[in-house]
């Protein structure tokens, strides 16, 4: 018995050292990019040793990796969250917290999708396909939820409205008028939820109606 619950904290106790380093890669690639910090400044900030941080991951770029997945998939849960919580209005609570509150938190807590975007281009290729992987999860969420009048309803609409977005948000945050990059966020969102938007109807997918 004895053994077993040693074994038992041991297991839970690397979970948590892994947890911590997750947390703190996460903080790090999106504050300063994939080549803002090594290693040891990982491990630093996760308060472990470089050798505990090569147990649990076997390069930065693993790490990186790793982060680039979890940022990605915490948006999807988050268009869950809107979705279950919001019903048909999901998209405009959504679009208005992406481009608002979200929009202005610290580069550490920001959204992996622009924050960390930039650094996927030029990683290799197990970073790319990950990222690839995880957009598409992205896109297939926002068109599986509630329907409504003025979200995406086919994956040609949601890459549209997820680059819009994305876009939106890393100009605005790169600006250092804050009057402008308001203006940007808003004049998205305008393009977002406005049911005047869209194109005609095709036979590529159902357009639900306006109104």
């Amino acid at each position: 018995m004895s053994n077993a619950k040693e074994s038992g904290s041991r297991a839970e106790q690397k979970l948590e050292t892994r947890r911590r380093i997750m947390d703190a890669a996460g903080r790090a690639f999106r504050r300063g990019g994939l080549g803002g910090t090594g290693v040891d400044g990982l491990a630093k900030e996760a308060g472990v040793t470089s050798g505990a941080f090569y147990v649990h991951f076997p390069s930065k770029s693993a790490a990186f990796r790793a982060s680039v997945v979890e940022g990605v998939a915490d948006v999807v849960k988050g268009i869950k969250h809107f979705q279950a919580a919001h019903g048909a209005a999901w998209w405009r609570e959504f679009v208005h917290f992406y481009l608002g509150e979200r929009r202005k938190c610290d580069l550490s807590e920001s959204c992996g999708l622009q924050s960390l975007a930039s650094d996927v281009a030029r990683a290799d290729d197990l970073v790319r396909a990950a990222f690839t992987a995880e957009i598409h999860e992205v896109v297939k969420a926002m068109i599986a939820g509630p329907a409504t009048p003025d979200g995406p309803s086919t994956l040609e609409e949601a890459h549209l409205a997820l680059a819009t977005l994305v876009g939106a948000v890393t100009l605005a945050r790169a600006v250092d008028d804050p009057a402008a990059a308001r203006k940007m966020a808003a004049a998205a969102e305008q393009g977002l939820v406005s049911p005047n938007r869209r194109a005609p109807a095709t036979k590529r997918g159902r357009r639900p109606p306006a109104g």
